[in-house]
């Protein structure tokens, strides 16, 4: 059965621990694997991208094949025709499906009905490649540790869903500092919950989320489609920005990430984000990595 990533839980803790080592060997050039060679990637996006889309094209280049990028008004996604019937077409020209889209259900059925790998670039709901490739990061920066302690300080997401099923699957200690309205999905949180292994906090104090945490986190206040709603957000979450004064109180050696495109003097600090403990850019070149890890364990 063919096998995709629609969302972080579709592996099990072994296999993110074989994309992790394969990341690792072929970042490092110990090896260089091209799962690709000769074929084709559909790059579907119905969301407008940087990072995920240059990642992507230079990660399939690297892997041997060639990316093909269909946009939103090409497709038109389960208008022009069925979402299931796309999924067969693209399955007979091309080796596998990246989408970056709105709606989770589309990614989803993509998987059930095509005969080659699809690989979740985002959605509203998860956004699976950026945590990979966070976690990958904070491996690479603090070293192995039985449960690192992560504080996720702001706006809730598709990322914040990300982080609570990776902690379903490794051992977490995942802090949300946020208002209440900004809760995440229940969902995700008792997914989260039911591993033994993690710790979830949930707390409107920003400093409680961030005290002796091992990696602060936060991401743009209003995403993409939402921007009539900043100004909103911004009374609701000032007290959340991610500054010198909140960073204080982590870890004296923690480190600062940011999925990025971020507004500077919003969520975070130029001060923060341009600091020592940053490691924003570096998490930012880890999406090419991990991406071409898991392209190449979906291929195996």
């Amino acid at each position: 059965m063919t096998q995709s990533l629609c969302q972080i839980t579709d592996l099990t803790t072994a296999e993110l621990n074989d994309v992790f080592e394969l990341c690792s060997k072929m970042k490092k050039g110990e090896i260089s694997p091209r799962p690709l060679e000769g074929k084709s990637v559909a790059c579907i996006f119905t969301k407008e991208s940087l990072r995920t889309r240059i990642s992507f094209e230079v990660g399939i280049n690297e892997l041997g094949g060639h990316a093909i990028y269909v946009t939103g008004s090409e497709i038109k996604l389960g208008q022009r025709e069925s979402v299931a019937d796309a999924a067969r077409v693209l399955s007979r020209y091309v080796g596998m499906i990246m989408i970056r889209t709105f709606a989770q259900s589309d990614v989803d059925e993509l998987a059930r009905y095509a005969s080659v790998p699809v690989v979740n670039g985002l959605t509203d709901l998860v956004h699976p490649c950026q945590v990979l490739g966070d976690y990958f990061t904070i491996m690479e920066h603090l070293g192995p540790k039985e449960r690192y302690k992560v504080a996720y300080v702001g706006d809730t997401n598709n990322v914040t869903n990300s982080w609570l099923n990776l902690a379903s699957l490794v051992p977490l200690d995942f802090r949300i500092g946020t208002a209440a309205d900004f809760q995440p999905t229940p969902e995700f949180i008792a997914r989260a919950k039911a591993n033994p292994n993690s710790k979830i906090l949930q707390t409107d104090d920003p400093k409680e989320a961030v005290a002796d945490a091992d990696v602060v986190y936060t991401d743009v206040w209003a995403s993409m489609g939402q921007k009539h709603l900043a100004d909103k957000k911004a009374e609701k979450l000032g007290k959340y920005q991610l500054n010198s004064s909140l960073l204080a109180v982590a870890n004296p050696k923690a480190i600062v990430m940011h999925c990025l495109p971020a507004v500077r003097g919003g969520e975070i600090t130029d001060e923060v984000m341009d600091g020592p403990q940053s490691v924003v850019f570096d998490q930012a070149e880890n999406r090419l990595h991990i991406q071409k890890a898991i392209m190449t364990f979906l291929l195996k």
